[in-house]
């Protein structure tokens, strides 16, 4: 679409996929005025934006991905691991889909066990280092008691959203995570430097129907259009874009990659938030180019191998990298009188924390093993 601005004259061209991206719903989720909807527009969700039913000139077709993704992304011999590779990155990392965590492959714990076993909570935390996630069970669905989670590998993150925060439905929502209604995959806080690198949820009621949350291993993910669109994974991490969120009480905003390297090339981290995520400000072509991997990038992150489904009871907890894993929540019914039952808490901590406390446990087991205990 072509439109000029008058009385300057000045002409812009918008592509078909930019003005989707960055379209204000029908029915805004945030109460008009309110800064977040002031600052930031709601920009479609993954599947909002269309693909074209056919190239017209000048625009160049995106391939649909091609074959469904390996039943394991173990990295292979080419990874670039060893001894000396980075455990941050892909090469130290079990790559999944949903396959192959299902039945008792799913990493979980029992929280008393978890607090009672130096085994229990070495299997936990090398989860999270390894697969990106654990869930806790049993931990009391009381207030505050996501605090002593994340105190049990770490600190606590404080934000402007406080040491921890409620996940429920609210009168006048400022956020999309307060109403009832369906989220797509996303990273937490991409508008922050530095992002915070784990987050915990823990549920202390759950929704009668719906309400169910979703994981996507992110590092798969880009593996998976490295291998089927090396195109728009070149494009992805080669272009930043700007996310950035307002309120009343903090304005933040961070320009990064969507998906970043090591110098290396190896995949290190993943951002994804259409919520915060600004309008690309680059040459047409360039614009162009990049709209098409995100497209890209959103369809593969929408296939259902690679979405793995949990319903949180009261008392479950999970632990996950913001940095690697997206994650995501089911739509879900409200009762009357306009809030929901459905009530999590979370906090955020950080990765290294937890990397040291897990370090700190095999050092502790090699100690005991050489002295003969246990």
């Amino acid at each position: 679409m072509s439109v000029e601005f008058t009385p300057e004259g000045h002409r812009a061209v918008f592509r078909r996929a930019w003005l989707a991206a960055h379209a204000l719903p029908p029915a805004p989720a945030f109460p008009p005025g309110s800064a977040n909807a002031a600052r930031s527009p709601w920009l479609a969700g993954l599947a909002g934006v269309p693909r074209p039913a056919a190239a017209t000139a000048g625009e160049t077709p995106v391939p649909e991905p091609s074959g469904s993704a390996a039943a394991s992304f173990v990295p292979g011999p080419d990874a670039g691991g060893g001894p000396d590779a980075d455990p941050r990155t892909e090469d130290g990392k079990r790559l999944w889909c949903a396959a192959d965590l299902a039945g008792d492959a799913l990493p979980s714990a029992d929280w008393a066990a978890y607090l009672a076993d130096d085994a229990a909570r070495e299997a936990c935390l090398d989860a999270v280092a390894m697969l990106g996630f654990v869930l806790l069970h049993g931990v009391d669905p009381e207030p505050d008691m996501v605090l002593r989670v994340a105190e049990t590998f770490g600190y606590v993150r404080e934000t402007n959203y406080g040491r921890l925060f409620d996940v429920r439905v609210v009168a006048d929502p400022a956020n999309l995570a307060f109403t009832s209604r369906e989220i797509a995959p996303h990273t937490d806080n991409p508008y922050r430097d530095p992002v915070p690198t784990l987050q915990l949820l823990h549920c202390l009621r759950s929704a009668d129907i719906g309400g169910d949350s979703g994981l996507v291993d992110g590092f798969a993910a880009a593996a998976e259009l490295r291998r089927t669109d090396p195109a728009s994974f070149a494009v992805l991490t080669s272009t930043s874009w700007r996310f950035e969120y307002a309120d009343n009480t903090a304005e933040l905003s961070a320009i990064q990659p969507l998906i970043s390297l090591t110098p290396g090339g190896r995949i290190a981290a993943v951002r994804l938030n259409n919520r915060s995520m600004q309008p690309l400000r680059l040459p047409y072509a360039q614009a162009e180019a990049a709209y098409d991997a995100y497209r890209a990038w959103a369809t593969l992150l929408g296939r259902p191998e690679f979405r793995l489904t949990l319903r949180l009871a009261p008392g479950d907890c999970l632990i996950f990298d913001n940095t690697r894993l997206l994650h995501a929540r089911s739509a879900f019914a409200v009762p009357e009188g306009g809030t929901g039952e459905r009530h999590l808490q979370g906090c955020y901590a950080d990765i290294d924390g937890l990397l040291s406390a897990l370090a700190l446990l095999r050092r502790h087991q090699q100690r005991d093993e050489a002295r003969g205990v246990g």
